[in-house]
């Protein structure tokens, strides 16, 4: 029987999201994969994904905060907000002389904090029923409704000039699930009257999970999983079972009198196995999910 957990993969560029859960479904021997959020094929970096009974974890960490390092490139704009597509306008030699590191700072700390997003145009978000980016292809204008998103962190780690010209940004984001770090480049190089887009883009994490512990692609033979204990414990406060409470959970059973609580929990058994993920109701907790029996 295939393990059930968590798995870390360090994405290469281009590939799709897809491509790699297809890689890891050979790898590990069950149809049973799935991830907690795409990355653009242009980016690289952290994909986690679900092992069996490990997607049933994946719900909690979609919405999770996420770190981005990118290289934005002001004084290009293109369809996609990055290097992908074709390129809308160029900016001329004398705008971007005239942009200064004061400047650029002073508009990222504009996109710094909870903040009104348009989202790309050619992204996954779905209008009347179809991806935003298959209307973009077919040749509609698409210009979705902005959103409230956070940016918690906005820093540029430095700036250079390229030889013809143009300003190349590296920044690192920390930012709630959600953001758009193209639309980031863009609303940047809009505001500074030049244009922007990404070049790169590396997401190094999500949630708790870190880039540093994934897995490579090129290595799936020695496979690193995460076992669904030590994954929901890496996501939520723990709180140990009796033998009692784990077969009223197991039954459908709420447990109570069990102290103030807040926020989602995990609930361990005596042997330290994920019994279920719980939530506060009244002085109680009732299950989210339930994964007795679905550790191996």
């Amino acid at each position: 029987m295939v393990a059930s957990g968590l798995v870390l993969i360090d994405k290469p560029t281009d590939w799709t999201s897809h491509d790699v859960v297809a890689k890891v479904r050979k790898a590990v021997g069950t149809k049973k994969v799935g991830h907690a959020g795409t990355l653009d094929p242009l980016a690289t970096g952290l994909l986690v994904l679900g092992i069996e009974s490990g997607t049933k974890l994946l719900t909690f960490l979609v919405g999770a905060d996420k770190t981005y390092l990118a290289t934005i490139r002001l004084g290009v704009s293109t369809v996609s907000d990055d290097s992908q597509s074709e390129v809308l306008e160029t900016a001329n030699q004398q705008a971007l002389a005239a942009v200064d590191e004061a400047q650029i700072q002073q508009e990222i700390d504009k996109l710094t904090g909870v903040i009104q997003q348009r989202p790309s145009s050619v992204s996954a978000i779905k209008v009347d029923g179809k991806r935003a980016y298959d209307l973009v292809r077919s040749g509609e204008e698409v210009e979705l409704k902005s959103r409230e998103v956070t940016v918690s962190a906005f820093e540029l780690v430095s700036s250079s000039r390229s030889p013809e010209g143009f300003i190349d940004l590296e920044v690192r984001v920390d930012c709630s699930s959600g953001t758009y770090i193209r639309a980031l480049a863009r609303d940047l190089g809009q505001a500074l009257g030049v244009g922007g887009h990404i070049t790169a883009l590396r997401r190094t994490r999500v949630g708790s999970f870190d880039v540093a512990k994934a897995n490579q692609i090129t290595d799936l033979e020695n496979l690193s999983l995460t076992p669904l204990a030590q994954a929901a414990s890496d996501l939520f406060p723990t709180v140990n079972l009796s033998d009692e409470q784990v077969t009223d959970l197991i039954h459908g059973k709420r447990l109570s009198d069990v102290g103030e609580q807040s926020g989602l929990i995990a609930g361990l058994s005596g042997s330290g196995e994920l019994v279920a993920v719980l939530e506060p109701v009244g002085s109680g907790l009732k299950s989210v999910v339930v994964f007795q029996g679905e550790q191996r």
